[in-house]
This record gives structure tokens, C-alpha cells and sequence, in this order.
């Protein structure tokens, strides 16, 4: 290390060593000022970007507002949805560049000027005092006359005992001037070169985002390219529609004349009419002839009226066939007709005298065919019950939905079984139970939710966020897999399922299928039992059920209890005499990456922490990473299995997953919490397994996750809950493993053993 101020002048004090310190000093406090401004404008910058990030924000919520608002335009609603959740990751990219900034630059710079110039100033200070002590002890012993003889050695000791402190404490200056000057330039450096680190990841990022990107604009340009041509296409044909309307001869300028009984939409004629007032008064709105203006029609044998479009009709005949239609000229105002019926008269009039009788004529033909079709008013009460475009069309609209809907919705509602809720039947359910696998409508999910997240844990379909994993569980199950499961001797119980819009029924139904299990098929978790233990049931549990089939849902479970303990007894005798254990078969469907029968094995109570005594404490977990299988390791941890439990050698499924390289096990269990210094017999935690293996990207997981923990022990409580960078790499790798696996690194078999 080059030295700025020699020890060797030091201890002269020469004036090239005041000199020295001089300088010194002096560009110190230059160099404070430097870092000072320097950190002021990092935090200025810090600032702007946030409130940049903020305004950026509120700009994408514009977008995605447009989005919805061009729901009915299926390329402009997806586009806009695109380009905002693309704009939403460039604003995360933005906040992480704005907090490693705030970590390299400002933490790192701040924390050198408040403790290692403090450092030099506090020497600094000693050493000015210690110097004029020095200065002030030759001065007396200067000036001390020879034949005092006492004060001679008194001043003599003191300026021996001040030179010794002065060269102490010059000593200790000089070396915190050197060491201060070699540590400036790495600590400026260092910040720097972690500043443009932060740059660096954050252009690589927004790069990799537009180059997936890239081929979606390229083909919107193609596509806008088309429409453009389309749109211009379409102007030359509204302007010669245009010119060719002008063309045309509008002296009369009536409306439409002809009616038609047989019309598709069944209005015969519709059209403007005034109408005067039925009061006592029988007045025109003279001032404001709009007030007695109504948009009047003729259908379904009713003569109605509405304001608006959107107003409901208003009925003015009820039945054409008891009114007639006359003239009306005794009155002063022209094109005057009147519609009388047993009960009242309404008085109308068109605006010239071809659409008053385009009008009687409407009202008189719908009057006399309303009477031919008196006798066929059933045959169309019959037509109007059976299909028709009206069912076909609620079908297209909810398959509108379904391809306009969030991807999960569209992915889940594909399986069969999930177009309905699992446990009312009402279509098109967007809420989820996620450990169970199966579908919800609302009404139903608002029930789940009340069971506890024990029993069952329930996510939106179109309002949360899907991991891909949990995605892919979903299409692993489903509702006619768990429905088989559960509902197995809902039939041979003579239990009805509850319908929609029966609350209680439906809470009681499903707790009894939930909570309680009652309609799990107690010999279904093996091979079936032999003939004469089929026969167990007596007639008086058949007349039970029997009888149980009358009732109503929710009478219906609570009788289970009184008509199925027999049965129970019978099953548990069964079960201990066969010595079949449901954890077992859910510790070997978990290697076999069988969710049905890991559901059905949890349907019929195995313990989701079972430990298998006989292969070394193992877990069902342990065997789903040993399985290699990302699915089957969240189902078992969506249905409460405990991440951190290790088996007779002291490793847990996190220890496993890194032996083998199961890179997207290793990142779902950091998330979920899994403890990664735990150790193993032999003294090893999953980084140094890592480390020996050479798998980069589990050390990278691995590392992260520890230096995520120290940064939220070293922020204290009152610190943030995690690093936002942290998260997005583990988000990352989450969807590297669950969609492109083959991305990540893999090592041999043969050097999986250590």
C-alpha cells in the first residue's frame, strides 16, 4: 500500500509532514463534499424514478382500463392486456434497478463518509490537541530560567511526557490518513461497479421481455397492416352507400310503411307516435311535444311504448283481440287514430297520413291474426319450451367467455367435470379449491372457505394469480376424479346432491363430504373384499337407507351418523384385518406421480406426514422428489405437508431435491419455507451439496435465499419482507421449471451420490 504521509516525517514534524497533512486535510474535505453532493443527487434520482415508476403505473392502469373497455374487440383487448402486463414488468424492473441503487450508491457511499471520514476527523482532532499541548510545553520550558532548578525539571518532564503522546497520536493520524486513501478508491469503485451491475441486469432483462415480445408486435404490425387496408375498403363502400342514399328521392320522408306479422323478432311494426295525455284533461304537451313522443310497437299481441331503449315497455293493450282501431277526424289535430278496448281508449298520432294507415292496418291484421292463432297457442307454448336459438346462444356466449377469460380459467374449466361446480352443479364456476383440485361456484366457495384452509384452501380463477404448478395440479384432478373419491356411495346412500340457491342444504352436504367423509367408499383404497364381507350390510341398514332417500339434503346428513356407524365398525375391522394403511398408498402414489390416488389415500385419512419406518423414516414429500415431480410435491403441500420434516439420515425433501439436481424443487421449497442450514448425519446443509455437486443454478437458489434472509435479520423489525429481486429470480425459476425444464442445469447420475 502506497503511503500519502510518511511515518518517518511523522515523528520529525517537519514542515513537509505539516505540509503533507495539510494537503491531505484538505482534499478530504473535498472529497466529502464530492460524496456528499454525489449521494444528494443519487437520492434525488431515486426519487424522480419512483415517482416516474408511479406515474408510469398509473399510465399502464389507463392501458389495461381501455383493455376492458374493449372487451367486445378480442384483438384490441388482448393486445392492450399484453403490452400492460409487459409495461408492469418493466416498471418491477425499474423498482429493482431503484433499489440496488439505493443499496450501491447511497447505503454504500453513505456508510463511508459517516464512518470512516467521522473516523478521520476524530484523529484529526486528538491530533490539533495534542499538537498545541506540545507547542504550549516548549513554550514553557523555553522559558524557564536556569537557576530554578525545580521548575527546570518540571518543565523538562512535561515536554517528555507530551512529545511521547503527540508522537502516539500522530502515529495513529497518519495512519488513518493512509488507510482512508487506499479505502476511498475501493469503497467508490465498489458502489460504482455495483451501480452499472444493476444497470446491466436491468437492460438484459427489458431485452429478454421484448425479444419474447418481438414476434407478437411483428405480427400485430402484419395484422394492423391488413385492417388499415380493410378500413379503407370499407370507407369507399360507406361513400358510395352514401352518395347513392343521397341520390334517392326523400319529398315524402316517411318512415318504414310496411309491417309484418310474420316478422323473425315478432315486432309487427314499430315506429314514433304522439300520444295524448290519459288524464281527465286529454291535453298535447304543446310546449314540449317531445314529453308526449314515444318510440311505439306491436308484439306478442300487445301494443306497447318506451322512451328509451333502455326503459322497460310499457303496456298499452294488453290483448289485441279485445280492442278495435278507428279514424279519428273529429278532433283538430291530423293523422289522428284511436285504440279503444274494454277498459280504456288510447288516442295516437303519426306524422303524416300514409303512416296512420300503415298503422290501422298493423293493428287490424295483428288483431285477426291473434284470433286464427287462439287455437295454436299451445303448439307455441310447446315450440317456445323446446331448444332453440336461445339456448344455442347462451352457449356461444359462455364459450365467448371462456376463450376471452384469464388463462387459468380457460385452462381449468377444460377439464372434465370442471364446467360445473363440484358439489351444486351450477356451470361455469370461476372460484377453485386448490388442495382438493376441483372447481367452486361462489356460493359454494364462500362455504369451503368457512371449513378452514385445512380442509380446503379456495383461489379465484380470474382475480388471483396462478403459479404454473398450481395450474398444472388442477389439471391433475378435477372435479369427476374427486367427485368419485368423495361422492362414491352418494347413489348407494340414496343421498341427494343439494341444487343451486340451497344454502343450508349445500353447507351441510358439504361438510358431510368434506369434513366428515361420509361418502367415501371405505374399501375403494384396495383390492375389493371378498363376497361375504360385501354382505355385511343387514336389511335394516338397507331399509335405512330406503328410508333416507325421502328426506330432504340437509335432513339427509344429519341421518348419516345414525344409518352408517355400523358400516364404519365393519370398515375399520376390515382395514385392521387386511393391514392396509391409506399412508402407504399415499407414499407410493406419491413416487408414482398419481394424484387421484394420493387424493383418494387423503380422502380416506392418510396421514399427510406419514413416515414410512421401513425405508428410513421416509415421507410421502421425500418420495414426490425422489419421484422427481414438481406437480405431486405442491399437492402434498397444498394439503399441509411439513417441508422441514427429515428422515432417519437427517435429510429433508430440500437435501433431496439438490442431490438429485430438481432445480424447480429446490426454488418451491425455499418458497415454502424449507430450512436450508438444516444438516444431515453427515454434517452437510443443502449449499455445501450444491457446492460439491457443481450445480450452478441450485447454489444460485440456494445463495439468494440466504442472502435474502441476512438482508431482512440486518434491516431488523421494522425491515422490509423480502428482497423484490430475490423474488423475481425465484418467480423466474418457478416458471423455467414448471414450463421449460430442459432450460435448466442438470448434472449426471453418477455424480448425484456424494
Amino acid at each position: 500500500m502506497k503511503m500519502t504521509v510518511d511515518f518517518e516525517e511523522c515523528l520529525k514534524d517537519s514542515p513537509r509532514f505539516r505540509a503533507a497533512l495539510e494537503e491531505v486535510e484538505g482534499d478530504v474535505a473535498e472529497l466529502e463534499l464530492k460524496l456528499d453532493k454525489l449521494v444528494k443527487l443519487c437520492i434525488a434520482m431515486i426519487d424522480t424514478g419512483k415517482a416516474f415508476c408511479v406515474a408510469n403505473k398509473q399510465f399502464m392502469n389507463g392501458i389495461r382500463d381501455l383493455a376492458q373497455y374493449s372487451s367486445n374487440d378480442a384483438v384490441v383487448e388482448t393486445s392492450l392486456t399484453k403490452f400492460s402486463d409487459s409495461l408492469q414488468e418493466m416498471i418491477n424492473f425499474h423498482t429493482i434497478l431503484f433499489d440496488q441503487t439505493q443499496r450501491s450508491i447511497k447505503a454504500q457511499l453513505q456508510n463511508f463518509v459517516k464512518e470512516d471520514l467521522r473516523k478521520f476527523k476524530d484523529a484529526k482532532k486528538q491530533f490539533e490537541k495534542v499538537s498545541e499541548e506540545k507547542e504550549n510545553a516548549l513554550v514553557k520550558n523555553a522559558q524557564v530560567q536556569r537557576n530554578k532548578q525545580h521548575e527546570v525539571e518540571e518543565a523538562t518532564n512535561i515536554l517528555t511526557a507530551t512529545r511521547k503522546c503527540f508522537r502516539h497520536i500522530a502515529l495513529d493520524y497518519v495512519l488513518q490518513i493512509n488507510v482512508l486513501q487506499s479505502k476511498r478508491r475501493s469503497e467508490i469503485l465498489k458502489s460504482m461497479l455495483s451501480f452499472m451491475y444493476a444497470h446491466l441486469a436491468f437492460f438484459h432483462q427489458g431485452y429478454d421481455l421484448f425479444s419474447e415480445l418481438g414476434p407478437y408486435m411483428k405480427d400485430l404490425g402484419a395484422q394492423l397492416d391488413r385492417l388499415v387496408v380493410d378500413a379503407a375498403k370499407e370507407k369507399r363502400e360507406m361513400e358510395q352507400k352514401h352518395s347513392t342514399i343521397q341520390q334517392k328521392d326523400f319529398s315524402s320522408d316517411d318512415s318504414k310503411l310496411e309491417y309484418n306479422v310474420d316478422a323473425a323478432n315478432g315486432i309487427v311494426m314499430e315506429g314514433y307516435l304522439f300520444k295524448r295525455a290519459s288524464n281527465a284533461f286529454k291535453t298535447w304537451n304543446r310546449k314540449k311535444p317531445d314529453h308526449t313522443r314515444r318510440w311505439f310497437s306491436i308484439q306478442n299481441n300487445q301494443l306497447v311504448y318506451q322512451k328509451k331503449f333502455k326503459d322497460n315497455p310499457t303496456v298499452v293493450v294488453e290483448d289485441l283481440r279485445l280492442c278495435t282501431v278507428k279514424h279519428c277526424e273529429d278532433i283538430e289535430r291530423r293523422f289522428c287514430f284511436e285504440v279503444v278496448s274494454p277498459t280504456k281508449s288510447c288516442m295516437l298520432q303519426a306524422d303524416s297520413e300514409k303512416l296512420r294507415q300503415a298503422w290501422i292496418k298493423a293493428v287490424q291484421t295483428s288483431i285477426a291474426t291473434a284470433y286464427r292463432e287462439k287455437g295454436d297457442e299451445s303448439e307455441k307454448l310447446d315450440k317456445k319450451s323446446s331448444p332453440s336459438t336461445g339456448s344455442l346462444d347462451s352457449g356461444t356466449e359462455s364459450k365467448d367467455k371462456l376463450l376471452k377469460g384469464e388463462s387459468a380459467l380457460q385452462r381449468v374449466q377444460c377439464i372434465p367435470g370442471n364446467a360445473s361446480c363440484c358439489d351444486c352443479g351450477l356451470a361455469d364456476p370461476r372460484w377453485a379449491s386448490i388442495n382438493l383440485g376441483i372447481t367452486l361456484c361462489i356460493e359454494c366457495s364462500g362455504i369451503h372457505r368457512s371449513l378452514g384452509v385445512h380442509f380446503s384452501k379456495v383461489r379465484s380463477l380470474t382475480l388471483d394469480t396462478w403459479e404454473p404448478e398450481l395450474l398444472k395440479l388442477m389439471c391433475e384432478l378435477g372435479n369427476d376424479v374427486i367427485n368419485r373419491v368423495y361422492e362414491a356411495n352418494v347413489e348407494k346412500m340414496g343421498v341427494k346432491k343439494p341444487q343451486p340457491g340451497q344454502r343450508q342444504e349445500k353447507e351441510a352436504y358439504i361438510r358431510a363430504k368434506y369434513v366428515e367423509r361420509k361418502f367415501v367408499d371405505k374399501y375403494s383404497i384396495s383390492s375389493s373384499p371378498p363376497e361375504q364381507e360385501k354382505k355385511i350390510v343387514s336389511k335394516s341398514s338397507e331399509e335405512k337407507r330406503l328410508s333416507i332417500s325421502k328426506l330432504g339434503p340437509s335432513e339427509q346428513v344429519r341421518a348419516f351418523p345414525q344409518s352408517s356407524e355400523g358400516e364404519r365398525q365393519d370398515s375399520s375391522v376390515f382395514l385392521d384385518s387386511k393391514h392396509l394403511n391409506p399412508g402407504l398408498q399415499l407414499y407410493r402414489a406419491s413416487y408414482e406421480k398419481n394424484l387421484p390416488k394420493m387424493a383418494e389415500a387423503l380422502a380416506h385419512g392418510a396421514d399427510v406426514n406419514w413416515a414410512n419406518s421401513e425405508e428410513n423414516k421416509a415421507t410421502p414429500l421425500i418420495q414426490a422428489v425422489l419421484g422427481g415431480s414438481l406437480v405431486t410435491c405442491e399437492f402434498l403441500l397444498q394439503n399441509g405437508a411439513n417441508v422441514n420434516q427429515r428422515d432417519v439420515q437427517g435429510r429433508g425433501p430440500l437435501h433431496h431435491a439438490t442431490v438429485l439436481g430438481h432445480t424447480g424443487q429446490v426454488c418451491l421449497f425455499l418458497k415454502r419455507g424449507a430450512n436450508q442450514h438444516a444438516t444431515d448425519e453427515e454434517g452437510k446443509d443443502p449449499l455445501s451439496i450444491a457446492v460439491e455437486a457443481a450445480n450452478a443454478d441450485i447454489v444460485t437458489l440456494l445463495r439468494l435465499a440466504r442472502m435474502n434472509e441476512e438482508m431482512r435479520e440486518s434491516e431488523g423489525l421494522y425491515g422490509q419482507p423480502g428482497d423484490e429481486t430475490y423474488q423475481d429470480i425465484f418467480r423466474d425459476f418457478s416458471q423455467m421449471a414448471s414450463n421449460n425444464p430442459e432450460k435448466l442445469n442438470r448434472f449426471q447420475q453418477d455424480s448425484q451420490k456424494f
